[in-house]
């Protein structure tokens, strides 16, 4: 990617494609501001929040897969994701209309009013809860209110502004995910799902600050303290390895309670992460030419793998590691 160049991923302003519908048509206008709105869901963020839903619930159901609960919970969960991602844009619409990688979302480019993107995020949350009372349970519901809370109000209005630990207390907004598609399942919690939060947890930081070191003046530009505006280099990376340890022994914790699948994909994916983070490390200590955006799109294979690991693990339901001691 070029030196700014706006990445991919944010199609919903780009220039019309040849047999788009015109934007002085109806028709055009209707298309324009439905994928305005769509665009306020960051779909390519909830895309990645869903993928950790489906194992959590095939491992809390180890051995069986209820379809209709797993679908019905997906959707929920996207509304969910999308009254938060929607609220947030509201919030965020000053310092998006700053950011070269955000100067395409709706509220930026003022496509959609402030006062009709507030509304649908807030209805999104309100169909998000009562769609998972009715087709799960209070509890999962409940969670999906308290993860959209905590993302607005704590997250986006307080410490993404103000402290460089945004992206570290933030995320557990981010991890939310699998306590509610377990909740889903069980109508409680216990420590599975608690130990699948951590390591969402502790993988957040390592992602995001990855991006942020390729986009640190747009994050300089805007006012937000991320980690690479107001460290070094060698002590962003630094963290960025300690996270990433921290993230793969999180994976081996849930060993004993899975099996040889989802046993050997966490050490084979981990090795591949640490190796990815320990050369992005060394590779600043020495003063050498780096591509954070690397380790970035390594850390949405890692997690993929991960969660695929532990799915069809859960699926196959062979015996738990545990159960040999």
């Amino acid at each position: 990617m070029r030196a700014g160049q706006r990445p991919k991923g944010h199609g919903f302003g780009a220039p019309e494609a040849p047999g788009a519908p015109r934007p002085d048509t109806a028709w055009g206008r209707l298309s324009a501001t439905v994928l305005a709105y769509i665009a306020l869901t960051k779909p390519r963020v909830i895309e990645l929040l869903l993928v950790a839903t489906i194992p959590a619930m095939l491992f809390a159901d180890r051995g069986h897969v209820d379809i209709v609960l797993i679908l019905s919970t997906l959707f929920g969960g996207w509304m969910g994701a999308a009254s938060a991602n929607s609220l947030n844009c509201v919030v965020d619409a000053d310092i998006d209309k700053v950011m070269k990688r955000t100067a395409l979302r709706p509220l930026a480019r003022q496509t959609v009013p402030t006062r009709n993107a507030f509304v649908f995020g807030i209805l999104l949350g309100v169909a998000s809860f009562a769609w998972l009372w009715w087709r799960a349970n209070l509890l999962s519901g409940l969670l999906v209110v308290a993860t959209i809370a905590f993302y607005v109000l704590v997250y986006t209005m307080v410490l993404k502004r103000r402290t460089w630990q945004n992206v570290v207390w933030g995320g557990a907004a981010g991890c939310m995910p699998v306590m509610v598609g377990w909740a889903a399942v069980t109508g409680s919690l216990s420590w599975e799902p608690v130990v699948l939060f951590l390591v969402v947890f502790f993988w957040t930081p390592p992602h995001t600050w990855a991006l942020a070191m390729r986009y640190k003046e747009d994050y300089k530009a805007a006012g937000v303290p991320m980690l690479p505006v107001i460290a070094t280099e060698q002590h962003v990376t630094k963290q960025i390895l300690l996270y990433t340890w921290a993230t793969v022994i999180a994976t081996l914790v849930i060993v004993p309670a899975a099996g040889i699948i989802y046993a050997v994909v966490a050490v084979l994916a981990g090795a591949w992460f640490l190796f990815v983070a320990h050369q992005l490390y060394s590779s600043v200590r020495g003063g050498a030419s780096v591509k954070p955006l690397k380790l970035f799109l390594q850390s949405n294979n890692y997690l993929a793998l991960v969660c695929l690991g532990l799915a069809v693990d859960s699926v196959l339901a062979l015996p738990t590691i545990g159960s040999y001691f």
